[in-house]
């Protein structure tokens, strides 16, 4: 296989650099909004860096807005201060000083105001957090146990069974919402936190798929040796299996927890009082509450959300890629 030439490095190298750029621009545009004031959030053209405008009015250095240039008078700026009197006045432009000013008090007060001063942040970042680890313990115990019935065991029907359990993919969400509802509806669960993560202890077709390919690259010899020395089944399962398959355990409670933390559609059917809603929800409820919305604020609290999944990302980064890429296709 011939070696890349210097001209195609680079022009990889230049694709791979723009597209990086291009998926991570709504990031940075999210958090350098999350630290702008509300006019230069809303301000036309937009701005990247937030800055402020400063001008000294009686001997004292005072925060102001631009409102409008003067048509009558060039170079002259009417201007609004951003203090207690609110005064506005009329100030040529190099009397006007603009200084990179982030405004980190945006995050504080985004928290305070998300649930509308009832519900605190803490109550949905908890209820988060329960449904994402009860969902991912059940997520990834449920679909290991699935997988290696369907890996390593012989029963008559197994193929049969899996490929029915992967048609079950192709099933649509809208198409369970409404039977889903009414299992839960019967049940007393709607407006509780159940229906979100009990499900998950029930397994899911694409992470027993997953698992199941995982599985069927451990050699065989393991397991048969271990039944020579008198292990059972579930000895073979959790006290060999498992150990070896941390990649792909590890893949499938991070995509869970994803879903989770992200899940929006589920928390809207079912969840009915404020003090279960988890953070996708209150997000939504936040940014209708005052009936206009304060996008610096709302970019400050999405910042905060989405900042434990970026996190999570790199910390398992390693995991998760070695996981995905040793997932076999053997069988």
């Amino acid at each position: 296989m011939p070696r890349p030439t210097v001209t195609s490095r680079i022009t990889i190298y230049a694709l791979l650099i723009a597209g990086a750029v291009l998926f991570a621009f709504p990031l940075v545009w999210m958090i350098s909004t999350s630290l702008k004031s509300p006019e230069q959030a809303a301000a036309v053209p937009p701005a990247l860096v937030p800055t402020a405008h400063y001008a000294e009015i009686a001997g004292e250095r005072v925060e102001v807005t631009l409102d409008r240039e003067l048509s009558d008078r060039p170079g002259h700026w009417q201007v609004t201060t951003k203090n207690d009197t609110a005064t506005r006045l009329e100030l040529p432009r190099d009397q006007i000083e603009t200084r990179v000013t982030p405004r980190w008090g945006n995050y504080p007060e985004a928290l305070g105001r998300m649930g509308g001063g009832r519900v605190g942040f803490g109550t949905f970042l908890g209820n988060t957090l329960i449904v994402c680890v009860l969902g991912v313990i059940g997520a990834v115990f449920s679909n290991a146990v699935i997988a290696y019935g369907f890996a390593r065991l012989r029963w008559r029907g197994r193929d049969a069974f899996f490929a029915v359990t992967l048609a079950t993919m192709m099933v649509p969400m809208p198409v369970l919402m409404v039977p889903l509802y009414g299992v839960f509806r019967e049940l007393g669960w709607i407006g509780t936190l159940l229906p979100l993560w009990v499900p998950a202890w029930f397994g899911s077709a694409f992470n027993i798929f997953l698992m199941r390919q995982f599985f069927r690259t451990i050699p065989e010899e393991m397991s048969e040796a271990a039944r020579i020395d008198g292990a059972g089944e579930w000895t073979i399962f959790w006290r060999l299996i498992l150990p070896l398959s941390t990649p792909v355990l590890a893949v499938a409670a991070l995509f869970h927890f994803l879903f989770a933390w992200n899940d929006f559609l589920g928390p809207l059917l079912y969840l009915t009082r404020q003090e279960t809603f988890t953070l996708a929800i209150a997000l939504q409820n936040y940014q209708t509450q005052a009936g206009g919305v304060e996008w610096p604020l709302l970019m400050a609290a999405s910042a905060v959300v989405v900042a434990p999944v970026i996190v999570l990302f790199f910390l398992a980064q390693k995991t998760f890629i070695q996981g995905v890429a040793t997932t076999g296709s053997k069988g």
